[in-house]
């Protein structure tokens, strides 16, 4: 019976997932491909530098197990789209989701949307960063979530829309207290955090 209780709070947390405030990957209702996917880094480790307004977050992406993921996150970062965005949905004991909303609660455009490759081998553990998404598995366009603990039923079981899972495309290396300060922040009506959390800045570490 217990089993059968986490397996259903499971898919209602994956629920709540897909469909949250917004829609990953879309801008007015409308999901654009991108004319040329972005161009795929032969560096197998990025650093990333994640400035907020709770402190910095530092991510180290692997381009070796996902690729595709890690270059269209890269082409966000580079146009500056997240400046600005902030963590619009915070669950204590899930994730903290951002990068697509800003602080009055409307959503940025995301023209460009990626191939899920959640079946790279990356788990959906505590610290990984994942991108989030639609009911379409391959609908992940600029927003993304940091497990806050082990999410195992939010990785790939089957190549199947229920199956797909969520891609895991790096893991925080510095500033857990950063996303922990995050997850307990009040939040109020469809998981808002009361206290505006704005991303700043996203760059790369060179």
């Amino acid at each position: 019976m217990k089993n059968n209780l986490k397996s259903l709070f499971g898919l209602f947390v994956a629920t709540l997932l897909l469909a949250g405030c917004s829609s990953p990957g879309t801008g007015a209702g409308v999901t654009t491909k991108p004319d040329v996917q972005p161009e795929i880094t032969k560096e197998t480790k990025t650093m990333i530098l994640m400035k907020t307004t709770k402190g910095d977050i530092k991510l180290e992406l692997d381009s070796e197990k996902a690729p595709k993921t890690v270059a269209n996150f890269l082409k966000y970062v580079e146009s500056g789209h997240y400046t600005g965005t902030i963590f619009h949905r915070v669950i204590s004991s899930f994730m903290i989701q951002g990068g697509g909303m800003t602080a009055d609660m409307n959503q940025k455009k995301a023209p460009w949307t990626v191939e899920n490759e959640a079946d790279n081998g990356l788990k959906n553990i505590r610290g990984s960063i994942a991108m989030a998404r639609t009911s379409d598995p391959h609908s992940a366009g600029a927003q993304f979530f940091i497990n806050v603990v082990d999410n195992g039923f939010l990785d790939f079981k089957a190549p199947t829309q229920q199956g797909w899972g969520y891609c895991v495309f790096g893991k925080v290396v510095e500033g857990m207290d950063v996303v922990d300060a995050i997850r307990n922040t009040p939040t109020g009506s469809g998981d808002v955090p009361k206290e505006t959390i704005t991303i700043t800045e996203v760059s790369v570490i060179k």
